[in-house]
């Protein structure tokens, strides 16, 4: 990676289904795998979509939530680093942050938290006591977004712990399909679990009145699975069908092993979440040379620069989101230009390229946390 020697690393998932964070968690594993690292992974699930492609990097992989308890949970991964202590334990979801951070200062080693949204949500969802442990306990805090890093020093965390970790996205893999047509039928698509936080049912109620109100002869392909917690796949299905969009008019993809291929078959991507951090699937689609229509929610306009690299809506303009896509259906030539700025920006910015300098940043804060790197801290990271 670079002339800094790389720890003896460990991680710590909630999850190894499919996710953006988990996708990030794979192209970090082998990224310190190419660089020499061995690092090991201990997860709180078991058996899902991630878990096959890790171990074929050569990372052994521990299950630590056999027991529901958070206290005997806590108690597994204590245990496992005092078998094998590394030099930095790192969380790849926030929710498994009280754990790293416990367990890292029992052992005084270092303790790296994520934020994988916009902060407020994530500690939310935690509740107040856990939500407070998973935002203080890491003595290093990585966020892939801006807002979450203002949420979290605006919430107490020195700004020394806070460091700036932007998603990245295998440009080599996700690239524009081969011609310039747009595929028949014309497709709009939309990726992400089936769970309230994307606001599938906007997607839906979007892709209806394109059809019945534009008059626009389009078809809507949603790629994604639900999770154990929560599925709205039958909820969904159950609004397609009032829309009139069942049969015929929307596809309910599931999990996707080869996503590239779900975006190579769409000619505009959608994004209607009610909060995000910085979300994978605009970056994928964007380095596909797909134009983007996203809610203007958390780390979203860090990326995606309305009328530059894509369009930007409120969340609850149903009428804005609708006339947008209009626009992008009737318009090849925007199609096409905003397709090609969003995949330049995605080379220059967020490319699978940049993430040992990224990496080597941020380990590099998190052993020594007196010289602080170029990008750490509230602010862009210097490219």
């Amino acid at each position: 990676m670079t002339n800094f020697v790389l720890p003896k690393l460990c991680f710590v998932a909630g999850t190894l289904e499919h996710g953006g964070a988990e996708r990030q968690l794979f192209y970090t594993l082998r990224a310190l795998c190419e660089a020499g690292v061995a690092p090991r992974l201990l997860t709180l699930d078991q058996g899902q979509f991630w878990e096959a492609r890790i171990q074929a990097l050569g990372v052994p992989i521990r299950r630590v939530g056999q027991r529901g308890s958070r206290l005997a949970r806590l108690w597994q991964v204590v245990r496992e680093v005092r078998r094998d202590p590394p030099a930095a334990l790192q969380s790849q979801h926030f929710y498994a942050n009280a754990y790293v951070g416990m367990a890292a200062r029992l052992f005084r080693i270092s303790g790296i938290g994520a934020m994988r949204n916009d902060g407020h949500t994530e500690v939310a969802g935690c509740g107040s006591v856990g939500g407070r442990l998973n935002l203080h306990l890491p003595t290093t805090l990585a966020a892939n977004s801006q807002r979450a890093l203002q949420y979290a020093a605006a919430r107490g965390v020195p700004a020394g712990r806070l460091y700036f970790l932007p998603n990245v996205v295998d440009t080599d893999w996700f690239e524009p399909p081969v011609g310039e047509s747009a595929p028949v039928p014309f497709t709009l698509v939309t990726v992400g679990r089936l769970v309230r936080q994307k606001r599938l049912d906007r997607f839906l109620a979007i892709l209806a009145r394109l059809r019945t109100e534009a008059g626009l002869e389009v078809r809507g392909l949603i790629a994604g699975p639900g999770c154990q917690d929560e599925d709205l796949r039958p909820e969904l299905e159950s609004q397609a069908r009032r829309l009139g969009l069942l049969p015929g008019f929307v596809e309910f993809r599931g999990g996707v092993s080869d996503i590239r291929a779900v975006y190579q078959q769409a000619a505009v991507c959608i994004l209607t979440s009610d909060f995000e951090g910085t979300p994978n699937v605009l970056l994928e689609a964007m380095a596909s040379g797909l134009p983007v229509v996203a809610t203007r929610v958390g780390g979203v306009p860090e990326i995606v620069q309305d009328g530059e690299t894509g369009l930007l809506v409120e969340p609850d303009d149903l009428d804005k989101q609708v006339a947008a896509v209009a626009a992008l259906v009737r318009n090849p030539e925007r199609r096409a230009r905003l397709g090609s700025r969003g995949r330049a920006y995605v080379e220059a910015h967020h490319s699978l390229k940049r993430l040992p300098v990224y990496l080597t940043g941020l380990y590099q804060q998190a052993l020594h946390p007196r010289r602080r790197p170029v990008n750490a801290g509230i602010r862009r990271a210097s490219i």
